[in-house]
This record gives structure tokens, C-alpha cells and sequence, in this order.
């Protein structure tokens, strides 16, 4: 598609954003149940969970230590997936851990890239 040569950048940085600030969401319902109540009362691993969300997701979305907080957030979410979906059947189609799959290797992928532009990062450049 030529009509979007050129955007590549522009396409990655909201990918950045956008993922770190879903993810960011997951840990303030969590800690805030906001907007919703998280359904589940917080045990130490969610309690972990939550804070890597919050921490990581802010980090990310504003580009600063991107890449460490990709690395954490990346790893988190294997762990989770496993932990929370993967004992409900291997496929996340099926248990449930399509969302948290997915951030897993976009967070390895951010990891692998870096912040790129619209960043605190690439303002030091």
C-alpha cells in the first residue's frame, strides 16, 4: 500500500503509546477498580501484576527506559498467561489469553525496537 510509505514511525509510536497506556489501564483497575471493579480480590501476584502495569505501561507510553520496560512488561504478561489461561487449554482462543498473549510480543517487539519518535527518549536526540 504506497499511501502509507513513509509512515512507518509515525505507525510505531502510537503503537507504543497506545499499548502502554492499555496496559496501564489493567493495573489502575486493579488497585482503583476504575472504570470497572477488578473481579477478583488482589493477591500478591496480582498485587505485582498490577504494579508492572501501572509502571511499565506509563513508561512506555511516555517513551522512558523503554526498552527494560518493555523487557519486565513482556515477561510479566508470558507469566501471566501461563499462570492465569494457560491451564484453561493451550490455545488462547480457547482460555481466554488472547489479550495477554498478544502484549507479550508486542512488549518484546518495543522491547527489541526501542522507543522511536514522540518519546522522552527521542527528545534527547
Amino acid at each position: 500500500m504506497k499511501f502509507l510509505d513513509g509512515y512507518g514511525e509515525q505507525a510505531f509510536a502510537l503503537l507504543r503509546i497506545v499499548s502502554g497506556l492499555l496496559f496501564l489501564a489493567h493495573g489502575v483497575q486493579k488497585f482503583f477498580n476504575f472504570p470497572v471493579a477488578f473481579p477478583y480480590p488482589l493477591n500478591p501476584m496480582l498485587h505485582a501484576a498490577g504494579t508492572i502495569e501501572i509502571v511499565a505501561g506509563a513508561l512506555i507510553a511516555i517513551g522512558l527506559f523503554t526498552r527494560p520496560a518493555a523487557f519486565i512488561a513482556s515477561g510479566m504478561s508470558a507469566v501471566g498467561y501461563w499462570v492465569a489461561h494457560g491451564s484453561q487449554g493451550l490455545y488462547p482462543i480457547a482460555n481466554g489469553g488472547e489479550t495477554i498473549a498478544l502484549y507479550c510480543f508486542i512488549f518484546l517487539f518495543i522491547a527489541t525496537r526501542g522507543a522511536g519518535m514522540w518519546s522522552v527518549e527521542g527528545m534527547k536526540k
